[in-house]
């Protein structure tokens, strides 16, 4: 499970630091893809392959869901950290997430998540007040 944030800087050659929490789960490899909100979304292997399972499975006569896999899929790199725990992000997902050099890596359990410093702060501002306030967001949770 990933959990947490972490702040790891971009290199020059467009590389992370993988947090060293994260490093077990993705060492055999993990695919990033475009994410809601204009960030990277990073699966293990394995997640990725689960959820690859589940859209085989949704119907491609609808016009939303083809979309929808289509830009998540033809946006998807398989990567393998190297023996430092870092991982090239692919320039277009650079773009599409607005990276600059400040990074946030955030865990979102089944996920983690790339988000340029500034635009992870800055959601995270605007969301905390009506989390604070939400009394059943998510139905079945205390």
């Amino acid at each position: 499970m990933f959990l947490g944030t972490h702040s790891p800087r971009l290199d020059e050659k467009g590389r992370i630091i993988l947090p060293a929490k994260f490093r077990e789960e993705l060492a055999s490899g993990l695919v990033l893809t475009r994410g809601q909100e204009r960030c990277i979304y990073v699966f293990s292997e394995r997640e990725f392959g689960r959820i690859h399972e589940q859209m085989r499975e949704a119907p491609i006569s609808s016009k939303q869901t083809r979309d929808y896999i289509r830009v998540f899929l033809s946006g998807a790199s398989d990567e393998v950290p190297d023996k430092q725990g870092r991982v090239t992000i692919p320039p277009a997902l650079r773009a599409y997430a607005g990276l600059g050099r400040e990074l946030a890596v955030i865990g979102a359990g089944s996920r983690a998540e790339i988000w340029d410093a500034q635009a992870w702060n800055e959601y995270l501002a605007e969301k905390e007040t009506s989390f604070s306030e939400t009394d059943d967001a998510i139905p079945g949770i205390f």
